[in-house]
C-alpha cells in the first residue's frame, strides 16, 4: 500500500512553483515579441498610407500644374491668349497679362495655402478636375480659343481645425470647391519667378514662398512645392524627424496648429518642382 501511494504522488510546491516561474519567464518574453511585431506592424502600415497619399498629392499636382499656361495656338503669345483678369473667385488673386499662374489671395486664419493658374482646353469636352467637361465656343485645331474659353483653376489645401490627418487638397472652378484628396497635414508652394523678356528663372532668387510673389517678380516659370501628410493619432512611440523638420520652417500659426494635433503621429513629406513647360521656350 506505501508503495501504491507513492507512485501517485503529485508535484512538490516547490517544483510546482519553478514551472510556474520558468513558464511566466516564456510568456513574458513571448508578449514582448508580440508587441514589438505589432508595433512595427502598426508603423509599416501607417508609413504605407502615408506614402500613397503623398504619392497621389505629387500626381494630381503635378498632372494639374503641367496645364499652365497652354494655348490651342502655338503661335500666339502669352499676352495675347491670356489678358489681365481681375480676381474670379474669393481664393485667386488678379491674373496679369501674360501670366498663367497666380497666388492665392490673403485667408486669414483660416491656413488655406495653394496655387491659381489658367488655361485654354486643348479639346471640347475635356475633363477638368473637378469632373466637369469643357464646351468650346470652336472646336477647330490650332485656332486661337475664345477669351471666354479660358479655364481658371485654384488648387487649394484647407488644414482641418482638430485633426492633421483630415486636412484637404480641393479643386475649385466656378462650378465651385470639389475634394481631390484627404489626409494632408500641411502643404508649402513656392513660385520660381523669372526675367518676361528672356524666359528663364532669376539666378539670384529662383523661388519665393507663393504668398510673398508679386506680379513685380515677373511671370511664374516653375512651381515648388512640399506635401506634409500624417497617419492616425498614436503611432509614434518617439520623436519624428520629419515633423521637427518640418516645423522649423513653418510660421508661427502653422508651428501652433501641428502641436496641438500632433498625438504622436507619423509624417511623411514629398516634394516636387513643376517648370511651367508651356511659359519656357
Amino acid at each position: 500500500m506505501k508503495t501504491i501511494a507513492a507512485q501517485q504522488r503529485g508535484l512538490s510546491m516547490v517544483e510546482l512553483l519553478i514551472a510556474m516561474a520558468i513558464s511566466s519567464v516564456l510568456i513574458i518574453g513571448l508578449t514582448q515579441v508580440y508587441i514589438d511585431h505589432k508595433r512595427t506592424y502598426v508603423f509599416q502600415q501607417s508609413q504605407a498610407m502615408n506614402l500613397e497619399n503623398s504619392r497621389f498629392a505629387v500626381i494630381v499636382l503635378d498632372e494639374i500644374l503641367a496645364k499652365a499656361g497652354y494655348r490651342r495656338d502655338p503661335r500666339q503669345s502669352m499676352a495675347e491668349a491670356f489678358a489681365s483678369v481681375a480676381a474670379l473667385t474669393q481664393y485667386c488673386a488678379p491674373f496679369a497679362q501674360g501670366h498663367a499662374v497666380t497666388r492665392l489671395k490673403q485667408q486669414g486664419d483660416a491656413g488655406q495655402t495653394g496655387v491659381c493658374l489658367r488655361y485654354q482646353p486643348a479639346h471640347d469636352q475635356e475633363t477638368l478636375c473637378d469632373g466637369s467637361e469643357v464646351s468650346l465656343s470652336h472646336n477647330r485645331a490650332f485656332t486661337p480659343a475664345a477669351l471666354s474659353d479660358t479655364v481658371y483653376i485654384a488648387l487649394v489645401f484647407t488644414p482641418h481645425s482638430a485633426d492633421a490627418q483630415h486636412g484637404s487638397l480641393s479643386c475649385i472652378t466656378q462650378r465651385g470647391p470639389v475634394e481631390l484628396l484627404t489626409g494632408i497635414a500641411d502643404l508649402r508652394v513656392e513660385f520660381g519667378a523669372g526675367d518676361a523678356q528672356h524666359k528663364k528663372l532669376s539666378a539670384s532668387t529662383p523661388f519665393k514662398p507663393a504668398q510673398h510673389w508679386t506680379d513685380a517678380d515677373g511671370p511664374v516659370r516653375a512651381v515648388r512645392y512640399a506635401v506634409l501628410v500624417a497617419s492616425r493619432p498614436y503611432q509614434r512611440d518617439g520623436e519624428s524627424q520629419v515633423y521637427a523638420q518640418w516645423l522649423t520652417y513653418a510660421n508661427s500659426s502653422v508651428q501652433a496648429r501641428l502641436a496641438a494635433q500632433d498625438q504622436r503621429r507619423i509624417y511623411q513629406v514629398s516634394t516636387g518642382t513643376q517648370a511651367l513647360r508651356n511659359m519656357l521656350p
